[in-house]
């Protein structure tokens, strides 16, 4: 028997998932709203409501935006920007590209996706400035999406630089003893889910977000690093080497950003003042990404998600032969779940049911463990993968434009991209 308090957590669940998808109300207020709704009728302890303001996610984020305003108070991102002017600012296409092209090369050493954000965005932003891109344009716009999307969205064909991909991997080894590698997963997801989707989602922002920067033929003449300058470069060093190593000495991201954010914040030995602390970090989307965690937790906690997913099972049209209907259907059970459990998630719930989605479905288990990953990578609405909702965030992107690109990228993926994906699992047989 289904009591009151499941009822009202589906209620304000569902509630709180609209309000995000229609967009009516700003992200923030509804986070706001559901913390506030979820406390007055008691559907979950405070410690799963606010459990976002524990996560690492959380303070790996606010970190990055301290990071991020360091980068931009000493001058680094101007000066790192000058370096790439000259070759991206030739078409905006290229531009685009090369900014794709960046967040992928750097998730291949740096395993988080709100500290490569951190990096990238104000680097990114200063690139576009420089050739005559203003901020708030569409074209500034495009740049921050580029770098939210391109993080996220590709990063998931790379095993460590993806939240929900260790997530899936952990989930496999305790439930199946699956031990996932590097080099298997990389050449899976690699052409589809890297190349492929890399190549669509160029096209999707150049369609967009049209603009026409101007072509840079010379590098403007900088002057020498200053002492700020360097202490910052070394900060940003060792703070990067400890996140690249992290398997080595088991420190969080999200504690190495933090520390690294209380420096930039010291007086005297750091580079923000208070002020700056106020006007560089966006809490808006802090709280933002702490409602986010919070209603994946509750839905967990709660058993709703077990419930859905359970539901979800015994309406699948699943034949028991592997087939590319097969294939679609299990990708459309990700994104369904994806709409209550966000990207982080999903994995945690779909990879112990995958013995019974195998079975009912045909394909072997590792294949249903693995093709979760097209489906977790290519959200609906922004809110699924709180990586670009940072992103939009640090680039003062409006949520309209957010959606847009997450509805093109969404439905030409399923067109496009989801029969290649079945086909290169077919070629490399896994089904």
């Amino acid at each position: 028997m289904i009591d009151t308090a499941f009822w009202l957590t589906t209620l304000v669940v569902s509630i709180t998932i609209l309000l995000w998808a229609l967009a009516r109300l700003p992200e923030y207020l509804t986070a706001l709203l559901f913390f506030a709704a979820a406390m007055l009728l008691s559907i979950a302890p405070a410690s799963s409501v606010f459990s976002g303001f524990a996560s690492s996610a959380f303070w790996l984020v606010l970190s990055g935006f301290v990071l991020g305003a360091a980068i931009r108070k000493v001058g680094l991102a101007q000066r790192w920007a000058n370096w790439l002017v000259v070759p991206f600012s030739q078409s905006w296409p290229r531009m685009v590209a090369g900014t794709v092209l960046l967040s992928y090369l750097l998730a291949l050493v740096m395993p988080s996706n709100m500290g490569r954000i951190a990096l990238l965005m104000p680097v990114v932003l200063a690139l576009g400035e420089r050739a005559g891109i203003r901020p708030g344009s569409r074209g500034s716009i495009g740049l921050a999406l580029a770098v939210g999307f391109g993080t996220f969205q590709l990063s998931a064909s790379i095993l460590p630089a993806n939240v929900p991909n260790l997530v899936l991997s952990g989930a496999a080894e305790s439930a199946y003893q699956l031990h996932l590698q590097w080099l298997p997963w990389w050449l899976l997801h690699m052409p589809v889910v890297g190349l492929g989707k890399g190549i669509l989602l160029v096209a999707c922002i150049t369609l967009l977000f049209r603009a026409q920067p101007q072509p840079v033929a010379t590098r403007e003449a900088l002057p020498a690093l200053s002492g700020r300058e360097w202490r910052l470069i070394g900060l940003l060093a060792v703070t990067l080497l400890l996140w690249m190593t992290d398997s080595l000495h088991g420190l969080s991201a999200a504690w190495v950003g933090l520390a690294a954010a209380c420096l930039c914040l010291l007086p005297r030995v750091g580079f923000l003042s208070g002020d700056d602390f106020a006007s560089g970090v966006n809490f808006r989307t802090c709280i933002y990404i702490a409602g986010i965690l919070g209603v994946a937790t509750v839905v967990v906690d709660s058993g709703l998600g077990r419930l859905i997913a359970n539901a979800l099972l015994h309406l699948l049209p699943l034949h028991d032969s592997p087939s590319f209907s097969n294939f679609a259907v299990l990708n459309a059970l990700v994104t369904l779940l994806n709409f209550v459990l966000t990207a982080n998630g999903v994995p945690a719930m779909v990879t112990p049911m995958a013995q019974e989605l195998a079975a009912a479905s045909g394909f072997p288990l590792l294949s249903v463990v693995m093709l979760q990953v097209f489906a977790y990578a290519t959200p609906l609405l922004p809110y699924q993968a709180s990586p670009i909702v940072v992103a939009m965030g640090l680039g003062n992107v409006p949520a309209r434009a957010g959606l847009q690109l997450c509805l093109l990228v969404f439905v030409l993926s399923a067109l496009l991209l989801l029969p290649l994906d079945y086909l290169w699992f077919r070629l490399l047989g896994y089904a």
